[in-house]
């Protein structure tokens, strides 16, 4: 997973989502004006439309945009929760809607087109979520303001904390996070009048983060952070205004309204949240999933299908089960594999965490031999490994964050060690292909250094990112790292995670699935403890339809690589394709599958 998919409210709509509607038909649909433009004016037309897109998406939400990468409002956090600026959000995005339309998109150069293509896409798909109160649920367990600017207390985080500017920057967001709780808060009342709560397993689940950050004194806080660990280059001059300032602001300003927050949370909140499970017990609840659902897999693909395309995944990946298991010394059913290998100690072999991040760097070196067989088209930014700072690591997965765009941090592979007696070591290895290289750091890294426009630079989609990292967890094949079998197994216990994934997630939002039904099966198949399944089912009653693009996604890129290596023959070239892959960014699947049918029959 990766923290450019984690966004907030419309914004999350607006940035990782597209809509199912064909490029064709909205074109059709477009009216040109009564004099077109030149191509050129056209072009100009479209790309400041473009830009005035992508800011109004980051002011909108400067943290989410400073996580994909675009950190030129990094001492803002923005107030996408209130209702008045989500409703003048939606209004800016049907002006650009018409302004799009207004532009002619037969007469624009190929690049521009997919442009105009992506634009309508995701305007669309913002509207679409329109009617849906998301605001009303500003707050879960695996994510929330208040905890993302905690972690940027570490300095690790997308916050840069490396000059007195930085510290300026965040002390100016916290300073702003007593009125967005507060309006968290007003949210959460409004919510808990019209019955759009957040299910009570996934809340108290949350409840102790918050109680977390609250401090008996400034200097006990999390948010103090930052003035104990000064980089060098910082005068002593600024570090005396910027600990006194930080002091004040997290005394008089912030502690109070975290107490509020948490108290409100303790007794009012979780007493009101709903024991039911899936999204579809919300007013207008399964309307607003299948939104959900086309947006996180850029499909108009039903849940049904979806539910029934997992259980064939799951029953593939066991057939591959039954002839690893013997290899690794066990003779059982196919399907209790996991549970078996859940219960061998030689595969959790750890001691510290640090062990474990260094098996992640020995495998980066080894991949760096390996990957230029098959990719010519690579970022050349770096990627990084560290530990997943301690406030999060309870509710976090391992996850990738993007680089900076101006260069203050490279991308990271961010590890979740909790125990690492329990680290299980056979997934290492398709871990790390997934969220490190060649999966999200050769995807999001690239797209800043391709030339493409901000919206295209810093957002993306769900299934294309998703089902990329996805992807690219198969290539260990090729790549002779999955010539051990428990690492073999490892690849296709993951494999196993994002089909229950079509399952779960479908069966609880839409089928009437409980989420004790969910913990059963993802222990039975997955072979989990209670406590993983428990935590994997609760991510996915907070982010309803965000997992089934993994698989989706996947699924249609090995279903374009079949298709061009069968049309191709000898001329077929890995990493040719995985160059029309990523060689444009993010693309919904339809305009990806369009891309590579151009490639292949250009290459005929």
């Amino acid at each position: 997973m990766t923290h450019l998919l984690k966004l907030g409210a419309i914004a999350c709509a607006a940035m990782i989502a597209c809509a199912p509607a064909g490029a064709a038909e909205a074109a059709k649909a477009a009216k040109p004006a009564a004099a077109k433009p030149a191509a050129g004016a056209a072009s100009k037309a479209l790309n400041k439309l473009a830009d005035d897109y992508w800011d109004a998406l980051a002011r909108f939400d400067p943290v989410s945009a400073g996580e994909s990468g675009d950190n030129r409002f990094a001492d803002q956090i923005g107030m996408s929760i209130a209702p008045q600026q989500r409703a003048a959000q939606f209004a800016l995005y049907k002006d650009y809607l018409k302004r799009l339309h207004a532009i002619p998109r037969a007469g624009l150069a190929q690049r521009d087109q997919t442009s105009w293509d992506i634009l309508d896409y995701e305007l669309r798909t913002a509207l679409r979520f329109e009617p849906f109160p998301e605001h009303l649920l500003p707050i879960n367990q695996m994510d929330s303001l208040p905890v993302t600017l905690a972690n940027y207390a570490s300095g690790q985080g997308a916050q840069s904390l490396t000059n007195a500017k930085g510290y300026q920057d965040y002390l100016s967001r916290l300073s702003q996070l007593g009125p967005w709780i507060d309006q968290a808060i007003a949210n959460m009342r409004e919510g808990m009048r019209r019955g759009v709560v957040q299910p009570k397993a996934i809340m108290q689940s949350a409840l102790p983060q918050f109680k977390q950050l609250v401090a008996a004194r400034p200097e006990d806080s999390i948010y103090y952070a930052p003035v104990k660990n000064f980089p060098a280059g910082v005068s002593d001059a600024d570090k005396k205004l910027l600990t006194e300032r930080y002091r004040v602001v997290i005394e008089s300003k912030l502690n109070p309204a975290l107490q509020r927050l948490a108290d409100f949370l303790e007794k009012e909140y979780i007493p009101a949240c709903r024991t039911s499970t899936g999204w579809s017990a919300l007013p207008q609840g399964m309307d607003w999933y299948l939104v959900r659902v086309a947006s996180q897999t850029t499909t108009d693909l039903r849940p049904e299908q979806i539910h029934q395309t997992g259980l064939k995944e799951v029953a593939r990946i066991q057939g591959e089960y039954a002839r690893i298991g013997p290899k690794m010394g066990y003779t059982g059913p196919a399907a209790g594999l996991p549970t078996w290998v859940s219960e061998q100690a030689k595969y959790k072999p750890f001691k510290t965490d640090t062990e474990v991040i260094d098996v992640y760097r020995h495998l980066d070196g080894v991949l760096e031999t390996k990957l230029p067989a098959l990719f010519t088209l690579r970022p050349k930014t770096p990627l990084d490994l560290r530990l997943e700072p301690e406030l999060s690591r309870a509710t976090a997965s391992d996850h990738y964050t993007p680089p900076a765009v101006d260069g203050s941090r490279p991308g990271v592979f961010w590890s979740v060690v909790n125990d690492p007696a329990q680290y299980g070591s056979t997934g290492m290895v398709t871990l790390f292909l997934h969220e490190g290289k060649p999966g999200h750091h050769f995807h999001i890294a690239l797209m800043q250094e391709l030339g493409l426009p901000n919206f295209r630079k810093f957002g993306g989609n769900n299934a294309f990112t998703e089902g990329w990292a996805l992807y690219a967890e198969t290539l260990g094949r090729e790549m002779g790292l999955f010539d051990k079998p428990e690492d073999y197994f490892g690849h296709l216990n993951d494999e196993m995670l994002r089909a229950v994934r079509l399952v779960v997630d479908t069966g609880m939002h839409a089928k009437g699935w409980t989420r004790e039904q969910s913990i059963q099966y993802m222990r039975e198949t997955l072979g989990y403890p209670e406590s993983i399944a428990r935590s994997e089912t609760e991510r996915y009653m907070a982010w309803p339809g965000q997992a089934l693009g993994y698989k989706i996604g996947a699924l249609k890129i090995q279903e374009l690589r079949r298709r061009a290596e069968t049309a191709l023959g000898s001329k077929f070239s890995l990493p040719k394709f995985h160059e029309i892959v990523l060689g444009e960014g993010t693309l919904p699947l339809e305009l990806l599958e369009k891309k590579v049918d151009r490639w292949i029959a250009a290459s005929k």
